[in-house]
């Protein structure tokens, strides 16, 4: 029961930490880059398509280092 309460922690830790991310990402990140980017790339569903798979290539690879090995 104590991992598997462990693991709810983790997962919620993870979520409210991409959480924030996501806040600030859209709140300063997305618009600086909007600034940046050509016409042809300041369609919103390409930023944010590109932030999401960012997030949640962080949150996959926590998630593994924090498992670890699955091998005993």
């Amino acid at each position: 029961m104590k991992d598997r309460m462990k693991i709810f922690l983790v997962v919620a830790a993870l979520g409210f930490a991409a959480g924030v991310i996501a806040d600030i990402t859209a709140e300063y990140v997305i618009p600086a880059i909007m600034t940046v980017l050509p016409e042809v790339l300041k369609a919103r569903y390409i930023i944010s398509g590109f932030a999401g798979a960012c997030l949640t290539l962080v949150m996959v690879s926590i998630w593994a280092y924090v498992t670890g090995p699955s091998e005993k």
